[in-house]
């Protein structure tokens, strides 16, 4: 067999395989001469993207930037840029607001050999670059930064900005935490608790149910009771009523460890649950009953929570200033001179009439109906007041005296109502006290108010308006302690659970004297360290005058477009890109905006590290 010869390599393999090393010398040494190896210009060192020039569809308080395809990962959304515009020797602070997007080089993403590539199942990966939308913050002025007048020039170096120098920028420091900024591991969102600027300001919780409203209710009472606030939480569900026990959710405790938290319960916490009525955790180590006092509503308010239509209305009105007399005329109120001091004071816009409890209103009530349609055989109406028995004429002269509407039904359908809630046995009793203020306002205090076995709004309303304004009154006078001592009172934040229910757009529109109540003590509270924390699944259902009283707030996931461009159109400073974010933002997930913030962020809510019962 003969042995095969190798192909003989042609001139041309030769020349291509066994180039000089001398030409290889002579290529270094033209680079060392023009300078060696290719470095940034001065000021471009360290820079991951440039700014690009505008467009047609250029807008104004953005630019467009463009990187290298190893940087984009480096510049997540919401990431913080500066730019160093060379030119005329500017500095920018800006935000990610949309992208990174990755687009190919020299060929659009929808071009023809892209698009045929990807469809064939082709392996084409073309060079290809990042391009951001950045929204300018500011300019940058020594150590200030104020709202820019200009726009950076185009070929801009664009620095990334390290996790301090975006917190120090976005002013997201601050002693209560509430998680971490979304596309970062260690940007930590914060707010400065302890300035009256920022916390007493009041603040909206939104989102639909299961988008995390509770964590971040439960996680604020937590955080908020560590810095020695006093929080009264009214709870209409019950889901609090345990946290101060750790949570035991697996998912949770897992969560929680990710950010290098631990499960842990509320210290200093009280339930409180209406006479009569059950709570939703028995076993809680400190439970109180409590009964309302009819002496501390407006009768404004009750005859708007009761809604009472113009006939019944009317007479109510009547009937409680016939119960002030007969109270007078029974020696119950006022006893002494400087109970008619007070009583020359007296604001029932504001508040009831002392010592008048609702079975002396339904008394009269009773008496009158009576009075007005009787005959020689009809009997006395049995009055529970035993005073009012003893002075039975003295009161009917008062009656005789007044001018009553003749209509009994009206009279009989108002006692009904009346009799109503009194059946319920919740005011006055003297099996359970009065709510104690004084306690409840005391620093690191959690006083959680159980209405979950109410199953009635117009209860519940009730406990709401009596609490703000007992809460307000107590507030007050530790205000004024503290303002006496020179020191600083402690702060207090109301939480009202499921807001829609007791200041809905119906119901502000027919209880107009108790929205101003609530107003009132919005605008005062502020001055006294009082915060209100409005929490609701419906915001649509608030209406523009509650949304109006919000300086701060924290939105969850919020699917309804129609409620999305309402909330837009109350709260301002949120990028288009985050209200884009809102309807599908994931369980934990909110677009965070408060007072001391630079600009809004979507931030993933610190776990709640106690227990909900809601939830286990």
């Amino acid at each position: 067999m003969s042995e095969r010869k190798k192909p003989e390599a042609s001139p041309l393999d030769a020349a291509v395989l066994e180039t000089p090393d001398d030409v290889f010398h002579a290529i270094d040494e033209d680079a060392a001469r023009a300078g060696g190896e290719w470095k940034q210009p001065e000021g471009y060192e360290g820079s991951i993207a440039r700014t690009m020039f505008d467009t047609a569809s250029s807008a104004d308080g953005t630019v467009t930037i463009l990187m290298p395809n190893e940087h984009i990962d480096r510049l997540p959304s919401q990431a913080l840029v500066r730019i160093e515009s060379r030119p005329d020797k500017r500095t920018y602070l800006g935000a990610v607001v949309e992208g990174p997007f990755s687009e190919p080089d020299g060929l659009r993403a929808d071009a023809t050999p892209m698009v045929v590539s990807t469809v064939q199942g082709g392996l084409l990966m073309p060079k290809h670059h990042g391009r951001a939308q950045v929204a300018l913050i500011g300019e940058r002025l020594g150590a200030a930064v104020v709202p820019p007048r200009r726009r950076p020039k185009p070929n801009s170096p664009v620095f990334v900005l390290d996790a301090r120098e975006t917190a120090d920028v976005l002013r997201i420091h601050g002693n209560l935490r509430l998680g971490l900024a979304d596309g970062f591991d260690d940007l930590v969102v914060s707010v400065p608790a302890d300035q009256k600027s920022v916390f007493p300001r009041h603040l909206g919780v939104l989102g639909t149910t299961g988008g995390g409203k509770s964590t971040t209710v439960s996680g604020l009472v937590a955080k908020t009771q560590k810095e020695g606030m006093a929080i009264v939480l009214i709870d209409t569900e019950g889901e609090y009523c345990a946290i101060n026990e750790p949570t035991q959710d697996p998912q949770m405790i897992e969560a929680l460890a990710r950010r290098g938290l631990k499960p842990v319960g509320v210290a200093n916490t009280h339930v409180y649950h209406l006479v009569g009525r059950e709570t939703a955790n028995p076993a809680h180590p400190s439970l109180s009953t409590f009964s309302l006092r009819f002496s501390e509503l407006s009768p404004y308010a009750v005859q708007e929570i009761l809604d009472l239509s113009d006939a019944q209305s009317e007479r109510f009105f009547k009937a409680f200033d016939v119960t002030k007399l007969a109270i007078e005329k029974a020696g119950i109120w006022p006893k002494s001179d400087d109970d008619r001091r007070r009583l020359m004071e007296l604001d029932e816009q504001e508040t009831g009439y002392p010592e008048m409890a609702l079975a002396h209103l339904y008394d009269i009530v009773k008496e009158i109906a009576w009075f007005i349609d009787h005959d020689d055989a009809t009997p006395d109406p049995y009055l529970e007041t035993a005073a009012f028995r003893s002075k039975r004429k003295e009161i009917r002269l008062v009656m005789g005296a007044a001018s009553l509407p003749k209509n009994v039904i009206s009279w009989r359908a108002l006692l009904g109502k009346l009799g109503k809630i009194k059946r319920l046995n919740i005011f006055d009793s003297s099996n359970a006290p009065r709510l104690d203020y004084e306690a409840m306002l005391k620093p690191g205090r959690v006083s959680v108010l159980d209405l979950s076995d109410t199953d009635s709004p117009q209860i519940n309303n009730l406990v709401i308006a009596q609490l703000l304004r007992g809460v307000q009154d107590q507030q007050d006078e530790n205000y004024q302690s503290a303002v006496r001592a020179k020191q600083r009172p402690t702060p207090t934040t109301v939480f009202i659970e499921e807001a829609h229910e007791f200041l809905s757009a119906h119901r502000i529109a027919q209880m107009p004297v108790l929205f101003q109540q609530v107003a009132r003590i919005a605008r005062r509270g502020r001055k006294r360290w009082l915060g209100l924390v409005f929490i609701t699944q419906l915001p649509q259902h608030l209406p523009d005058e509650v949304l109006g009283l919000i300086n701060n707030w924290i939105l969850h996931k919020i699917g309804d477009a129609n409620v999305v461009n309402r909330l837009r159109r109350s709260i301002g400073g949120i990028d288009e890109s985050l209200w884009r974010h809102l309807p599908a933002l994931a369980s934990g997930q909110a677009v965070v905006t408060f007072t001391s913030q630079a600009r809004p962020l979507l931030v993933g809510i610190d776990p709640t590290p106690c227990r909900l019962l809601m939830n286990q």
